[in-house]
């Protein structure tokens, strides 16, 4: 089973290791981090905005594909909403299935998607003001 969620906090970000099915020898986690500096500047915090219902919609369709494309059982992503300080996290992706893999290339194909077609907007604050980043480079 699929599960996406856009997170506020911290501390909400569900324990993801508490529901392991038995059947299922592969699990890759991902967990994107805010790190500073960039662009030689101090970051002080990721401000990160979404529309949840297209952030939902958008990651079912995603997920589909790549069960399907990868042979994968399950999909899940959570995102932060709001500030992100360095060193918190902000995504985290996890890939489970029969074999490692297939875990590997769809968790690699998740995020890559993820920053190309999912609605999150992420904004940078740093000690020169702000902007917004653009989510493919």
């Amino acid at each position: 089973m699929n599960k996406f969620e856009l997170i506020e906090q911290a501390s909400d970000f569900p324990d993801i290791y508490s529901e392991r099915p038995t059947h299922l020898g592969g699990e890759v986690v991902f967990n994107g981090m805010v790190r500073t500096p960039n662009l030689g500047k101090e970051v002080l915090y990721l401000e990160f905005e979404a529309y949840p219902e297209l952030f939902e919609n958008q990651m079912h369709l995603i997920a589909s594909r790549l069960c399907k494309d990868f042979g994968v059982d399950a999909i899940h992503l959570f995102h932060r909403v709001g500030k992100v300080y360095p060193g918190e996290i902000a995504v985290t992706a996890v890939v489970r299935s029969k074999h490692r893999k297939e875990c590997f290339a769809a968790c690699n194909e998740l995020v890559d998607e993820l920053k190309r077609s999912v609605p999150i907007w992420k904004k940078e604050v740093n000690t020169d003001g702000s902007f917004w980043v653009s989510a493919t480079p």
